[in-house]
């Protein structure tokens, strides 16, 4: 007597489905997942990123996300190459949080992060310390109507997770 457990036997469409159906439910048991996001940043800014990295890490801050972002810059003066890196951190990523300061406006790898994210379908959201924005944001934030909000760590859980797609 074989071994073939008696029923009809899944075609690979019927097993693909039953997996995603799975995955779903999986998904659904464990309560909301963390969101894959990109922070981009001028470089002057890492310590202030850091802190934001260290909030999401810490459970009772409820900020909630997956860093993909770069810990440090790529080692190399070739732009190309550059873009190739960031644009495959983007890619894994649902949403690409702008960390904005005094500083960001005068970088273009933020502007160009921006762009790409948009091209890539991604959502965006620009944070800033303090009580009110700075005066002058990057060009693509105000072209694109990219909501910015003040860090609060009350609040940003929510428009994090509101910008992620």
């Amino acid at each position: 007597m074989g071994g073939g457990g008696g029923g009809r036997g899944l075609s690979p469409g019927d097993y693909d489905s039953l997996q995603e159906k799975a995955r779903k439910l999986m998904s659904q048991a464990s309560g909301p997942s963390k969101c894959n996001a990109f922070i981009s940043f001028a470089t002057e800014d890492l310590s202030e990123v850091n802190l934001l990295r260290g909030q999401a890490k810490n459970e009772a801050s409820g900020i909630e996300f997956n860093d993909r972002s770069l810990k440090e810059p790529f080692d190399s003066k070739d732009a190309e190459y550059i873009r190739r890196g960031i644009r495959e951190r983007i890619r894994q990523c649902s949403v690409t949080i702008i960390y904005v300061s005094e500083n960001t406006a005068q970088s273009k790898w933020v502007d160009w992060e921006i762009r790409e994210s948009v091209a890539q379908g991604k959502g965006l959201l620009a944070v800033y310390q303090g009580e009110t924005p700075p005066a002058v944001l990057p060009a693509a934030i105000n072209e694109f109507k990219i909501r910015v909000v003040r860090w609060d760590w009350k609040e940003l859980p929510k428009a994090i997770k509101d910008a992620a797609k």
